[in-house]
């Protein structure tokens, strides 16, 4: 059993509209956006990434906001919730502030003894906010939401999957252990872990594949302290028979991927260096950061880049 990984790392999804996406994540959520950047396959659409003050691990929202991608098509094989932590006793006022944004499909409900909020971020994102009493980590609070009400960062993430024997078998193998079951769904929780600790499996054996698409999960990254740690689970997924990429240097962390058995692409990423390595803390995410092998492109990168700004209507 594998025990460098400490959590999750970052989600990564799929939009359209970089303004819509940064309104909402930066603004309606009150997430912190640590760093605007590219992608490094596709220089012209943007990297966006949105966490608490510093882009702790655990913490941090991704998107990759291609202009012209159509809508994804929920299925299995994909991330289907993306959940988020807040303190106890908000959510009433995260309930009258997404509804007060026009925030589609808000619904209070309970699981695993806890309560939560579910909702669509606008390009149909299925998400949540759970309440947890025992999480301590520090909710970003300069964008509109107070203390008392903060996203802390993740929570959880829901994995769907037509079988979900083998990932199972898998996230036991990183680290992960049964905790409880309730209404089909498998939860599993890295002890000791960064805060960031859970995984939902939900079983659809019905349910067709799901298409990638805007308001798509791309991938879910899992969390391990530096280099030396991730070449252990490399070599040791290797071993037990994943195809898993050489390391990539993605300026702020380094990455491996591979592929589950039920198909949700999984990234192992490390804690350092951090969004702080081309930026003082107090501007993170102010200026458009390239990275070296695009930097020749600024000037047509900076003109052609979707605006982030909503228009304001007339």
């Amino acid at each position: 059993m594998l025990t460098q990984i400490k959590g999750l790392h970052h989600v990564t999804s799929m939009a359209r509209d970089a303004a819509e996406n940064n309104h909402f994540f930066s603004k309606t959520l009150g997430l912190r956006r640590v760093k605007q950047t590219v992608n490094f396959d596709a220089p012209d659409v943007y990297h966006l990434y949105y966490g608490d003050e510093v882009g702790t691990p655990g913490t941090v929202m991704t998107h990759f906001p291609f202009p012209h991608i159509a809508r994804g098509r929920p299925g299995t094989g994909e991330v289907g919730t993306t959940v988020f932590s807040v303190p106890q006793g908000s959510l009433g006022y995260w309930q009258d502030r997404l509804a007060a944004d026009r925030v589609g499909d808000l619904e209070l409900s309970e699981s695993f003894g806890a309560k939560r909020l579910n909702f669509r971020a606008p390009e149909g994102d299925a998400m949540a906010l759970v309440q947890d009493a025992d999480d301590k980590r520090v909710g970003w609070t300069q964008n509109g939401v107070d203390a008392e009400n903060a996203i802390r960062g993740f929570h959880s993430v829901a994995l769907r999957l037509r079988d979900g024997g083998a990932t199972e078998e898998l996230l036991k193998y990183m680290g992960y252990q049964n905790a409880a079951s309730q209404n089909g769904i498998r939860r599993l929780i890295r002890p000791e872990g960064n805060g960031a600790n859970i995984i939902d499996i939900e079983v659809l054996p019905d349910v067709g594949r799901a298409d990638l698409g805007s308001g798509s999960v791309h991938h879910v990254a899992f969390a391990v302290e530096n280099r030396a740690a991730q070449l252990e689970v490399r070599k040791a997924l290797l071993e037990t028979g994943y195809q898993v990429t050489p390391v990539i240097d993605r300026d702020y962390f380094w990455a491996i991927y591979f592929r589950t058995p039920g198909g949700v692409l999984f990234e192992v990423a490390t804690n350092e260096p951090g969004f702080d390595r081309d930026e003082d803390t107090a501007h993170l995410g102010e200026a458009l950061k390239l990275p070296a092998q695009h930097e020749h492109l600024r000037s047509r990168l900076e003109q052609t880049l979707q605006p982030l700004e909503k228009k304001e209507a007339v």
